[in-house]
């Protein structure tokens, strides 16, 4: 059995679809379908159920994508060791984020790790959490900066900042005019209209954890993809919104809401996640490496300057 045909399944089972998966592994139609059947009649098994408009995995099929997975994940590890004995210097990275996060905290990290490691190729792939999640689960990157918690069972992760959560009002808003410093109870909100980022959006569940743990469900006026455009739908004065500390907009940044504390400090948590048991290159042990420095530095920074 050829290695590449294992490659053949499990592209055939991704895209359930021979014409998507022959694109993708740039042969013809017809040859894969070929191989296909010589591999199933070389097994004595069928693979998949073909019928006119879809393709299915059978049984025997299930089993030989969870292995031959398994092979081509191996072997793709042991490449990267012996990049790695090869060369320590050089290798390549691709890093998953959140498109909120990564505004803010891959700008600080990037410029850090290539000053370090200029011949490590770096490659961003900015997703949703959920699609993230799986993404870095089926190896798709290598690390990812995420938010807790993790919903993907495959995936490990180390902590690297705690960061306040603060309530975006409109400017005339009645809790606007409290004193400053004045926290505000989550029960108090509950007849107030939200703005939330879409399904699939980490943030969003936290919001609605803290909705549902003052114990109501939150009213939602108007929901968004991108957080900046839902800081600007609560300026707006459309709703209020949950924002995490580290995308508040200073005034004269356009059309900004007032950021009211809230009670008893609620934070979330940011990770560097990779999947269980997989090989981290140094490359990406480096990059993790780094971005504790970077962050850990820059929390230390912003605790010392409040003090001050």
């Amino acid at each position: 059995m050829e290695f590449r045909l294992l490659q053949y399944v499990i592209q055939i089972a991704a895209e359930r679809n021979f014409s998507r998966a022959a694109e993708k592994l740039h042969i013809a139609q017809p040859s894969l379908s070929q191989q296909l059947s010589k591999l199933e009649k070389e097994l004595g098994v069928l693979l998949f159920k073909r019928s006119t408009n879809s393709v299915e995995l059978t049984h025997a099929g299930s089993v030989f994508v969870d292995k031959a997975q398994r092979i081509v994940d191996m072997t793709e590890q042991l490449r990267r060791e012996m990049e790695d004995i090869a060369d320590l210097r050089k290798g390549r990275i691709v890093i998953g984020s959140l498109p909120m996060t990564g505004t803010h905290v891959l700008p600080l990290v990037i410029p850090a790790f290539r000053a370090a490691y200029p011949d490590i190729e770096i490659a961003l792939v900015e997703e949703t959490s959920a699609e993230l999640e799986q993404l870095t689960a089926s190896g798709g990157t290598d690390v990812s900066v995420l938010s807790l918690p993790l919903v993907e069972q495959a995936l490990t992760y180390e902590p690297i900042m705690e960061e306040g959560l603060l309530l975006a009002v409109p400017s005339e808003h009645r809790l606007a005019a409290r004193r400053a410093g004045e926290p505000v109870a989550v029960e108090e909100l509950r007849e107030e209209s939200f703005v939330l980022l879409k399904k699939g959006q980490g943030f969003r569940d936290i919001s609605l954890r803290m909705c549902r743990g003052a114990g109501f469900e939150p009213k939602i006026a108007f929901e968004s993809g991108n957080i900046e455009t839902v800081q600007s739908l609560v300026a707006a004065g459309l709703g209020i919104a949950f924002v995490p500390e580290m995308v508040t907009r200073q005034s004269g940044q356009g059309l900004a809401p007032k950021y009211v504390p809230l009670l008893g400090a609620p934070t979330r948590t940011l990770v560097i996640a990779y999947r269980k048991g997989r090989y981290l290159s140094n490359a990406a042990e480096a990059f993790i490496s780094t971005i504790r420095r970077v962050i850990g530095g820059a929390e230390s920074g912003r605790s010392g300057s409040g003090g001050g």
